[in-house]
């Protein structure tokens, strides 16, 4: 067992980072990604655009509960510039419940776009992208032993995907992350950051979140990831998000290339359905609850206006009869005198 999980250790490691070269754009790009990772091409990739008309609402999706994010302990957390991201490390004394099994923190990273640009999501709800994305992987402990020996199994991974976007006021809890990234410019470096409460990383109310089956959104695009991604968004300042689309390059020395536009493109979502822990205000009711309710509305009109034609031409009738009467009535009086 220990020899499964050294080698699928060393397997993740090189399929991750040195199995072959990647990158997001370029000959290298994701949508070349398949010929070297064959996961990126299958039917059930991540990041999707979720369109909230078509998620189906389930009232029995039980409430995500983050564990111990305000105390992430005493010892540093490792912040590593990876040349794809910047990756933050995080102690397995953080978990979820809320989900199929006990799912611990392994790290957390973000996605981004390029200066002056106000898109940079992974995700996307109702084709809107925001202007970055944390996410926050964890594993199945009950199963697993690693991060590496979850991350090719059938949902051995859970992710929170966190979408945000850039507003007036400076969010501190991004500030433990941001403040250093000048220490780790360049690919390969790493730093360390003092222990912060995490759970101020998550956007206000986590109750409200869509709930699908995926993947990671890199390669080697393993589809074990049970995807919970919240429909609030958490918001950092302009200036906060500029530094982080300006800070990092993606190789270790010069000439250096900017780490920037490091999201993947939606995938289709195929088969797949996606749930919602709430309501939608666009997904009150189906395509086809709308067709319906829309021909309900028309016949209903249709049957008004009948009535009302059918009302008016009584009292028509009615008044035309009276007028007779009258007539008849006064030409009789003068015939008589």
């Amino acid at each position: 067992m220990l020899f499964l999980a050294l080698l699928l250790e060393v397997i993740w490691i090189l399929a991750a980072d040195g199995g072959h070269h990647w990158t997001y754009e370029g000959p290298h790009g994701q949508d070349h990604w398949p010929a070297s990772y064959p996961e990126c091409g299958r039917d059930a990739q991540s990041p999707i655009d979720i369109q909230t008309d078509s998620v189906t609402f389930d009232p029995e999706l039980p409430a995500l509960q983050p564990h111990r994010y305000d105390q992430p302990g005493t010892e540093p957390l490792d912040l590593h510039n990876n040349g794809h991201t910047v990756q933050l490390s995080l102690p397995p004394t953080l978990y979820l419940s809320g989900l199929p099994g006990k799912y611990v923190a392994a790290q957390l990273h973000l996605h981004w776009g390029q200066k002056a640009s106000p898109w940079g999501s992974e995700h996307q709800i109702n084709s809107e992208a925001a202007a970055a994305e944390l996410h926050i992987v964890h594993y199945d402990s009950d199963s697993y032993e690693s991060l590496s020996e979850a991350a090719p199994r059938p949902q051995g991974l859970a992710v929170l995907g966190i979408l945000i976007e850039a507003g007036d006021t400076e969010n501190p809890a991004y500030e433990h992350i941001l403040q250093h990234l000048h220490e780790i410019r360049h690919k390969g470096q790493k730093t360390s950051v003092p222990p912060f409460n995490v759970g101020e990383l998550l956007p206000p109310q986590l109750e409200h979140f869509f709930r699908y089956n995926g993947s990671l959104t890199t390669p080697p695009c393993y589809q074990s990831v049970l995807w919970t991604v919240f429909s609030r968004r958490a918001q950092i300042s302009a200036e906060q998000l500029e530094r982080l689309q300006e800070a990092l390059f993606s190789t270790e020395e010069e000439p250096s290339e900017l780490l920037a536009q490091n999201f993947r493109s939606p995938q289709p979502l195929n088969q797949r359905v996606v749930l919602a822990s709430f309501m939608p205000a666009a997904s009150l009711y189906s395509t086809g609850e709308m067709l319906t309710i829309g021909v309900g509305i028309l016949v209903g009109c249709l049957c008004l206006l009948l009535a009302v034609y059918f009302i008016v031409r009584k009292i028509r009738k009615k008044r035309l009869g009276n007028r007779k009467s009258v007539v008849f009535t006064s030409a009789r009086s003068t015939a008589e005198a």
